[in-house]
């Protein structure tokens, strides 16, 4: 480990002093295992929408702007940095896709309004049959739908777990002192949502856990739990519906 440590250091000394493209290819190939690991988190939104070697293709361009535009004399840590800008190179690049049409996304809001209804009125957390029931859909239209509307809900609620449980990365709710109404909102909302992630069905609970606790990749995830990469990616998505419907009058908080 501590060889590996000087090695980067003097690799950062050298392009911070000369910029040398021969140098920068070795940087990128010494942080790549970041790429892989921002890829793998991100395909749990996908499914089989995206390739996993397309993620890993749009954070590329991630890590070398990172290495770019990263300041050694800042006292940040690389790998946090470079993380960011490669997750946002990914998201970016989807967005550009306009992968997500409005329907979708339409599609996305009734979901988790029929999630909400459902375990409000029934008290208990709503099974698949009694979703595509109060949608008018079949059983594989319902895991369809599923499969298509993942990726509509990948950044408010990953965003919003980021800006308050990542330690050590400025974010712009980090600044509560100055606006103790958003303080007191932010806590609550904390709250609802542990209270909520809490009431999940039990292999819902283990995939939010696992991802955004743990923070393993959907590969990892998969190899725990003994079930297939499309099954956690689906009980992950249903698990954002039931969270984000009970948030739903906490929108204004979130960043959509």
């Amino acid at each position: 480990m501590l060889s590996a440590n000087v090695k980067q250091i003097d690799l950062w000394k050298q392009y911070s002093e000369r910029k040398d493209p021969v140098i920068r290819e070795k940087l990128i190939i010494e942080y790549a295992h970041l790429i892989k690991y921002v890829a793998g988190r991100l395909s749990i939104y996908f499914g089989s929408n995206v390739e996993y070697d397309d993620l890993m293709g749009f954070g590329v361009f991630g890590l070398i702007d990172a290495i770019e535009k990263f300041d050694v004399n800042k006292g940040v840590k690389f790998e946090t940095y470079a993380s960011l800008r490669i997750r946002g190179s990914i998201i970016d690049s989807i967005r550009e896709m306009d992968w997500v049409p409005r329907s979708l996304r339409q599609k996305n809001k009734e979901l988790e309004r029929v999630y909400f209804e459902i375990e409000n009125q029934l008290g208990h957390s709503a099974t698949d049959k009694e979703v595509a029931e109060k949608l008018g859909i079949s059983m594989d239209e319902f895991y369809k739908l599923l499969n298509d509307v993942s990726v509509s809900s990948m950044v408010s609620l990953e965003d919003f777990l980021e800006q308050n449980y990542e330690i050590g990365v400025d974010h712009p709710y980090s600044r509560t002192e100055d606006k103790p109404e958003t303080y007191i909102e932010i806590n609550e909302l904390k709250e609802i949502l542990s209270d909520a992630i809490s009431k999940l069905p039990e292999k819902e609970k283990n995939v939010i856990s696992l991802y955004y606790f743990d923070e393993l990749t959907l590969k990892e995830i998969s190899s725990i739990m003994k079930v297939s990469e499309s099954r956690i990616s689906q009980l992950h998505t249903k698990a954002i519906l039931r969270l984000r419907g009970k948030l739903a009058r906490h929108r204004s908080i979130l960043k959509d």
